[in-house]
């Protein structure tokens, strides 16, 4: 069965983006961006691959995951696919007029269930945290980038979800001159 692995960066008060979706406060320099663009090239915009010269080979992710609030910045650039070389779907409550390569769905929980069951790489949860707590039962992996910075509100990383203990455990932690870290962890069954 494939993984749902939500890999997302997070300040260190759990917060994915300022209150009003912005994430511009996380730094987009440091030695960590290596570790990105060398492992998790699959989850880079393809806009930026372009840009920085890599290239995604699905050899991680397949399949992204991500609410409509996740999307919604690439649209209001112009960038009606950011991730064309993914199967992209996204989880809204409305009807919405996309780009032919996404998908949308108004079931999250019962789309990732059913993602799980076919043959393929990983699928990657890219946000946001509304849809984070909606699919933590079925979140099998955490790759968090920490960045050491405190926004004091915003999105939190698994949105308003309620008190429900979950247990991870953790298999690394690489921490860089950046001051991120990127903390990995599994699911504990």
């Amino acid at each position: 069965m494939r993984e749902l692995t939500y890999l997302v960066a997070t300040s260190l008060d759990g917060c994915i983006a300022a209150p009003d979706g912005s994430f511009d406060a996380f730094p987009i320099e440091g030695d960590h961006l290596h570790v990105l663009l060398r492992e998790y090239a699959d989850t880079i915009p393809a806009h930026v691959q372009r840009a920085v010269g890599v290239e995604a080979d699905r050899s991680r992710f397949d399949t992204v995951v991500m609410g409509w609030r996740t999307l919604t910045p690439a649209l209001d650039v112009g960038i009606p696919s950011p991730y064309p070389h993914l199967r992209q779907v996204v989880a809204t409550r409305q009807q919405r007029q996309v780009d032919a390569s996404i998908e949308l769905t108004s079931d999250p929980v019962a789309t990732v269930r059913a993602l799980k069951r076919e043959s393929g790489s990983g699928i990657w949860l890219a946000g946001g945290g509304e849809l984070a707590g909606a699919l933590l039962d079925e979140v099998d992996r955490l790759v968090l980038k920490v960045n050491p910075l405190v926004l004091g509100s915003g999105i939190r990383l698994f949105g308003d979800s309620g008190y429900d203990p979950t247990a991870f455990e953790r298999v690394a932690v690489r921490p860089f001159d950046s001051g991120v870290t990127i903390l990995e962890l599994v699911r504990r069954r």
